[in-house]
């Protein structure tokens, strides 16, 4: 009988992902919306101040990606997770000690350097460098711990915050953080298959060489294409909604039916995460990548329309529902769109780019709410402006196709870049 076939360590790594990007998530991203509240109520910071503070985060975040995406460009991918990963546990296990409003601003800033360096640019790079055919149900796996954060971790923070307060609580947040990410990623993580003397997918050598060359544009081709622009800008507005609803939402929540509703709507919406990136990964082997994050941002829209309108608990958990069916799939889709037009070989620096285009979404989305929050005193105008926000990114989308419009003559050198990219893999190259 012929001897089963091992299982290609690409998968390995996804499993590896999925765990780091659950405790990122969880201790990070989700522990967004906790730390707000417990700002506001355990250091009386205003509402609109702490939102101001937390966007904050998301421009540093952007900075931290651009930085990540040169960096695992030259160095090992796990030196760079493990390097971010540290900071943000040594941030994290700080938050309690935080009084004064410079020390808020400042302890966004370095999280969300951490998490930039740590998070999307870094495990999506490694992800695209090891799948190409199997590649959106891989991004799917290995993302799936975005929503696994706020499932597994962030209930428990939400509790334990309430509980034992924020003195107590975040040193055991920042030791959680490093023992969920820093030993997996040293362990299992390789930065490319060329590494280990394989190739994407596992297919056999001789498979991959008679199959055309994957595509392949450089940095700087890429941002010569009106798509590129067409999709940073939509994910502005998208991701921007998105990451506001997610850091009011708990606030929203408790405010109308208590703690319990609050920590339970944060679980159910990312339990909805999951379940959608995963059937969207299977869905995306069959349907265009493209007409799936349309689909993806009309239903965000939908979610976030159906919060203004919620008072009650039954209310509350079907918006959550809709708009975390979308969450998970939308933060897959803005790298997979990328990756699928433009290719492997300058990916960090490409997805990078365009993360940080998003960071005005990102950074203004969550200080926009609080401050019609404050102007409004109630939560049904701020969704309502993020919901029009996601319709804008829908319209903006739908406008470009993935051949975009050049927006000047691209130095084409076919050749030069398919040798390129046969020879490397997708690896980085020794210079740039």
């Amino acid at each position: 009988m012929p001897l089963p076939r091992p299982v290609f360590y690409g998968w390995y790594i996804v499993g590896a992902v999925l765990v780091t990007t659950t405790a990122f998530s969880g201790f990070i991203f989700y522990n967004l919306s906790i730390l707000l509240a417990a700002f506001v109520a355990e250091r009386g910071f205003p509402v609109a101040l702490a939102s101001s503070a937390t966007s904050f985060f998301f421009l540093a975040a952007g900075l931290g990606g651009v930085a990540a995406g040169r960096l695992v460009d030259r160095f090992d991918a796990r030196l760079v997770i493990s390097a971010g990963a540290t900071l943000g546990s040594l941030a994290l296990a700080a938050a309690g000690a935080l009084y004064a409003t410079w020390q808020l601003f400042a302890f966004y800033v370095v999280l969300g350097i951490a998490h930039g360096t740590c998070g999307l640019v870094p495990v999506t790079t490694v992800i695209a460098r090891w799948f190409n055919e199997q590649r959106s149900l891989a991004f799917s796996i290995g993302s799936t711990g975005l929503s696994l954060g706020g499932i597994v971790v962030a209930p428990f923070l939400a509790l334990a915050v309430e509980r034992y307060g924020l003195n107590a609580t975040a040193p055991w947040m920042g030791l959680l953080l490093f023992l969920g990410i820093v030993p997996l990623t040293l362990l299992m993580v390789r930065p490319s298959p060329q590494a280990m003397g394989l190739v994407p997918d596992g297919i056999t050598r001789s498979k991959a060489t008679a199959a055309p060359p994957a595509p392949s544009t450089s940095f700087r081709e890429a941002l010569r294409t009106g798509y590129f622009y067409a999709v940073s800008i939509s994910y502005l507005f998208v991701l921007g909604a998105q990451v506001a609803g997610v850091a009011h939402c708990y606030r929203l929540a408790s405010t109308c039916d208590g703690t319990e509703t609050a920590a339970l709507a944060l679980a159910v919406m990312a339990a909805m995460s999951s379940i959608g990136r995963l059937i969207g990964g299977v869905l995306l082997l069959k349907v265009p990548s493209r007409a799936f994050a349309l689909a993806m941002m009309a239903m965000q829209a939908m979610g976030l329309a159906g919060l203004t309108l919620a008072h009650g608990r039954v209310g509350i958990l079907a918006g959550v529902t809709v708009f975390g069916l979308t969450m998970g799939n939308s933060l897959m889709m803005h790298p997979l769109l990328l990756v699928e037009r433009f290719g492997v070989l300058d990916y960090g620096r490409v997805y990078s780019t365009s993360q940080l285009m998003s960071v005005a979404g990102l950074a203004g989305g969550a200080a926009l709410v609080g401050l019609i929050y404050d102007a409004s005193g109630g939560y049904t105008l701020p969704f309502a402006a993020i919901a029009f926000a996601s319709l804008v990114g829908f319209a903006i989308l739908a406008a470009f196709g993935p051949k975009g419009l050049a927006l000047s003559r691209p130095s084409l050198m076919p050749e030069r870049r398919a040798a390129d990219a046969s020879a490397t893999g997708g690896t980085p190259r020794s210079s740039r």
